[in-house]
């Protein structure tokens, strides 16, 4: 019987490499079509007057006030004289003046949130990104981490992971050499001011076998290792949102040593509900077996958020009712729905958060942003609930 190397040869007998290799190439050519696309204009948002205020917690004559007497800047106009539109790092200076930085007190933990499910397609990176440019666009001070060798959210951010990056600016050289010290190496700006990003590539899954070997020699700390390295960066940030892959492996349990709270995103479908329980019996039985280590993570709090849910099917209002009745107050009241926004923009490497106008009508993004912006405030007072400095506001606003 002949061998086949299946290294070699994938299906009609093409080699793996020459797939591949096509496949890499057409992404470059979506990539930079997709920058030709939008080229001249800004992905970073920017607000009117209004958002502005409403975000920065003063009113529009209050921002302009601060313009005429020389505090802020004067806008920027139009060649009519209208006012161009404000950006986020020109919302962030407001809230220096003003005083409303909702930032995080020294003393405050830092919230190290891992979007988690061991089964891929829940719609986890898509998660992940819109979660860390909500907080930057309310002015906290965010990091994502992108933990994941597939890297989407990492492309969500305008790369192709394989032809901009080397494993040098993923997590791959800090979890394989102990003796580097922290993670500033792998952080880079974003256009989202206040957001950083270290990115990921498909390299970054070599350290699945690494750590997972090293481990088997007898050296069960290396899952502290991540936390060591979010430690390093922490002082600087108010949140730290994860991004890990969809599976059980080293990196993932590393994942949950780190975090200190937990998101897991469920479809409202039979098959994803089941690999939930599945997920959620696994995640116990890991919780329980790591603390025998002495390395059981300590969560904050664990939330299930109800994804890419279509409530015109039958099916999925039913699995909604029943996912409210099995999960009660973990899971997430405002259901992330399926929306024609999010496939447009994350076809273009871009999230719903980046556009000033809609790419399908206004009433589809205004749908699309009411449920997204409903999952991430619920997150975020959850966020602020673990801090003391902000925990007696949130008792005085009624959220807790």
């Amino acid at each position: 019987m002949q061998d086949t190397n299946l290294s070699q040869v994938s299906e009609r007998g093409a080699p793996v490499g020459q797939l591949a290799g096509r496949a890499t190439a057409v992404l470059a050519n979506l990539r930079d079509s997709a920058r030709a696309a939008r080229s001249g204009e800004r992905r970073e948002p920017t607000f009117s007057i209004g958002q502005a205020a409403d975000l920065v917690g003063r009113t529009p004559a209050a921002i302009r006030d601060a313009e005429k007497d020389g505090r802020l800047p004067p806008p920027s106009r139009t060649e009519t004289n209208r006012r161009v539109g404000y950006s986020l790092g020109q919302l962030n200076d407001m809230r220096g003046v003003f005083g409303t930085r909702p930032w995080r007190a020294a003393e405050d933990p830092c919230a190290v949130i891992a979007i988690q499910n061991f089964k891929g397609g829940v719609g986890k990176s898509t998660i992940a990104v819109h979660l860390a440019q909500y907080l930057a666009i309310r002015g906290y001070r965010t990091a994502l981490v992108d933990c994941d060798s597939q890297a989407s959210a990492t492309t969500l951010f305008g790369y192709v992971p394989d032809l901009d990056l080397t494993e040098d600016d993923t997590l791959y050289p800090f979890l394989r050499y102990d003796e580097m010290a922290n993670l500033d190496y792998a952080l880079r700006p974003t256009h989202f001011d206040g957001l950083q990003l270290i990115p990921a590539n498909l390299r970054l899954f070599q350290s699945e076998y690494e750590l997972a070997a090293r481990m088997a020699r007898g050296t069960p700390r290396l899952l502290d290792r991540l936390a060591v390295g979010i430690a390093s960066i922490a002082d600087r940030f108010d949140v730290v949102v994860l991004d890990p892959p969809p599976a059980l492996g080293a990196i993932s349990l590393s994942v949950l040593r780190a975090a200190n709270a937990l998101v897991i995103p469920v479809p409202p479908t039979l098959m994803d509900f089941s690999s939930t329980a599945a997920f959620l019996a696994m995640l116990e039985e890991t919780i329980d077996e790591l603390a025998r280590r002495d390395l059981a993570p300590a969560l904050s709090f664990l939330r299930i958020v109800a994804s890419k849910v279509d409530e015109n099917k039958s099916m999925q209002r039913e699995l909604m009712a029943l996912m409210r009745q099995v999960f009660g107050l973990a899971l997430i009241r405002t259901p992330l729905k399926d929306s024609a926004e999010i496939d447009n923009v994350t076809a273009r490497l871009m999230t719903v958060y980046e556009l000033n106008e809609p790419m399908t009508s206004k009433a589809v993004r205004d749908r699309c942003l009411t449920y997204l912006n409903g999952v991430n405030e619920e997150i975020l007072l959850d966020i602020r609930a673990t801090w003391p400095s902000h925990a007696a506001r949130l008792r005085r606003e009624g959220h807790a």
